[in-house]
């Protein structure tokens, strides 16, 4: 027996062995192995290892490897996520074919607070540059967060509010880098400060910057796909080519926190300003300027108490605003976003095998959209939310169950309200198998209220070539489902497969009518209505590592990993849902030394031609990157990769932009990293 490779991968693969044994493989991995890592994410203070399914950790290491302008493309090397790509300087990550409203993203433990959901265009106000951690959760411990997050809960931790006191009066990082595709430049630099002492009490400050700036990026060819270049051909001196017009960047971020860490109580705050500039790519050339003013606060008391443990307030309060600009210069339509979150918990002290928490949640969000591009009337939503989290530990059993109740209103500038209650639950069970080996698998179901702009859109929303419409009638959207996971860990060998299933009553998605709308510029947009109907996710991700003998001074590991997703409509012609990630494998293979670490690494993405109405197939089609580190001192590290080796026209399926904005051609990079 042996394994047939697809066409796309054979060439490719050969590289990937070639370029590997010969000199190239990758990034020296972190010292602290996968279950010395804390979920921050889980209420109860998780290791990655304890949680029964899907909890994900990248750790400051890999983050420098995979570090982006965007958290979608920063994260979508991890198994069973991709991104929305909506050129570079727009990405939100998709978890397991959901993205969107159905993945909250969470700013140091809080919601970010601006408009990315609300379309693909708009990007997150939450930047990776100076993450420290970024954690992936699903299962039970999303509903800490929100019932609305069925995809999960994505978690970027910063460190902007100091919570460890420095080994010296003042301790940091920085970071220089440069790429190639487009002519890339950021620097970045944090730092912690030992300001004094009230009583025992430690003060501590911290303040960051980064900027990043990029020119419009290269691409391989032609910026139109094959498909559409047949459907609708052109002169070849009309096609953009080698270059994406108006695909450049440019972002900043400042931020200093302050904080107070005593022996049980800790109180901090930080203050942040984003400011980014970024083109649509695609289109007719308009662009998005982006502001958001943020604060966030953390407390924390230790009980001296048998019956609880720990008290935790936390919020955060953001002003946002982004504008759409055209390209005459004009201001097309303005986004903004006031709101604020704060949520408060409790543990309790662990009680025998039972270990539990508590909480509450309340969050306030303005929304408006003003100008041509007004799709969604201005909407006030307050959310109130209680959740309870239990844990028994029979020793090689482990039990969890978790409920939430959610509340929330909308109104429109209309005057029109609307409310919806929701309670949703999960329990799960895992057993040790063996000392390094378990089985886990949760069940769950989640109640979901509808969100502004499905249920009152009713305008143009040029950058998806839409007019959207809502439903006031729409009710709570129910998940029902199950995840099964199979873990093994021993050292650097590990594999870790999860299979889920999920069935929504009443899912609300964007349903392509067919018909299309001319609107008074001249625009054609399909027409597009949020719809409720029955549907089916289901799919697994297998992710496997083995670390093989020392070879010539080398720590030598290979690893592999496996995605699938497929989602149906039951009562709906056509079934396919649109935008649906396709079958994704990535190879890869790592050598590290004393100073050096080298890693190649194969993806592949399958051809995708099961479709929904209005959507164009997508080719198949293989990347393959090389990293190479190199540590000057235990202060400094030189890093190096390339990506995109072979200069593959890519073309994300789950981007709305896919027939006319490929992915980026060949990119060099290199970077500094110092500590001080």
């Amino acid at each position: 027996m042996y394994l047939r490779l697809p066409r796309a991968m054979r060439t490719p693969m050969a590289l990937l062995m070639g370029t590997t044994f010969l000199a190239s493989p990758a990034v020296a991995q972190p010292d602290q192995t996968e279950d010395e890592i804390i979920v921050t994410g889980s209420i109860l203070s998780a290791k990655t290892t304890e949680n029964l399914v899907g909890v994900s950790v990248l750790t400051s290491e890999e983050l420098q490897r995979r570090m982006s302008g965007s958290l979608g493309e920063t994260l979508k090397f991890e198994p069973g996520i991709s991104s929305s790509f909506f050129g570079a300087g727009a990405s939100r990550p998709i978890i397991r074919g959901q993205g969107g409203l159905r993945v909250l993203l969470l700013d140091n433990g809080i919601g970010s607070i601006d408009a990315s959901s609300a379309s693909p265009d708009h990007a997150a106000a939450v930047a990776p540059a100076m993450a420290s951690k970024i954690e992936v959760i699903r299962g039970s411990g999303l509903l800490r967060f929100g019932s609305s997050a069925s995809g999960g809960v994505i978690n970027v931790i910063d460190g902007r509010i100091p919570d460890q006191v420095p080994d010296k009066q003042i301790a940091g990082k920085a970071r220089l880098g440069v790429s190639s595709v487009n002519h890339g430049f950021e620097v970045a630099v944090g730092s912690d400060v030992k300001l004094g002492q009230i009583g025992t009490a430690d003060i501590l400050g911290h303040a960051e910057i980064s900027h990043r700036k990029t020119e419009d990026y290269d691409i391989p060819k032609f910026a139109r796909s094959e498909s559409l270049r047949q459907l609708s051909p052109l002169p070849v001196t009309s096609e953009i080519q080698n270059n994406l017009p108006n695909s450049a960047t440019k972002a900043t971020s400042v931020s200093a926190g302050l904080s107070y860490l005593g022996e049980s109580v800790f109180l901090g705050g930080a203050v942040k300003n984003l400011n980014s500039e970024y083109g649509i790519p695609g289109g007719e050339g308009s662009t998005i300027k982006l502001d958001q003013t943020r604060f966030d606060f953390t407390s924390r008391y230790d009980f001296n108490s048998t019956v609880f443990e720990t008290f935790n307030f936390l919020g955060g309060v953001a002003d946002y605003e982004h504008k759409e600009i055209e390209v005459s210069g004009d201001i097309g339509t303005i986004f903004t976003n006031k709101g604020f979150e704060f949520r408060s918990e409790i543990t309790q002290r662990e009680r025998g095998p039972w270990n539990a928490a508590h909480g509450i949640q309340y969050k306030k969000r303005e929304f408006a959209a003003i100008g041509a591009e007004a799709f969604v009337p201005p909407t006030t939503t307050n959310t109130f939310g209680a959740y309870s989290f239990h844990e028994l530990d029979f020793g090689g059993i482990h039990l969890e169950a978790a409920a939430r109740y959610e509340h929330v209103k909308h109104e429109d500038n209309n005057g029109t309200k609307t409310s919806f209650n929701g309670v949703s639950g999960s329990f799960g069970v895992d057993y040790h198998l063996t000392e390094t080996a378990k089985l886990g698998g949760s069940l769950y179901r989640t109640e979901r209220a509808p969100a502004t702009e499905e249920l009152f859109s009713n305008g143009p929303h040029l950058a998806t070539n839409q007019f959207e419409i809502g439903d006031h009638d729409l009710d709570m959207e129910i998940a029902t489902g199950a995840e099964i996971s199979l873990r093994y860990q021993d050292g650097d060998n590990h594999l870790t497969f999860n299979v889920f299933y999920t069935d929504y009553a009443d899912y609300i998605f964007e349903n392509a009518t067919g018909a299309f709308i001319i609107t008074d510029e001249g625009d054609r947009l399909a027409v597009s209505m949020f719809t409720p109907a029955d549907a089916v996710f289901k799919g697994f991700e297998l992710d496997i590592g083995k670390s093989w003998r020392q070879w010539n001074g080398w720590d030598v590991t290979t690893d592999a990993s496996f995605e699938y997703v497929d989602a149906n409509l039951k009562n709906l012609s056509p079934e396919t849902l649109p935008r649906l990630p396709p079958f994704g494998v990535t190879l890869g293979i790592s050598a590290d030394g004393e100073q050096w670490g080298m890693r190649t690494e194969l993806e592949y993405a399958a051809a995708k031609d099961k479709l929904a109405l209005g959507e164009l197939p997508s080719k198949d089609y293989v990347l393959v990157n090389a990293f190479l580190s190199y540590v000057l001192n235990d202060k400094t590290t030189l890093r190096f990769s390339a990506l995109n080796l072979t200069n593959q026209d890519a073309r994300q399926h789950t981007s709305f932009l896919k027939e006319n904005v490929p992915l980026p051609g060949r990119n060099f990079k290199a970077s500094i990293e110092m500590e001080f």
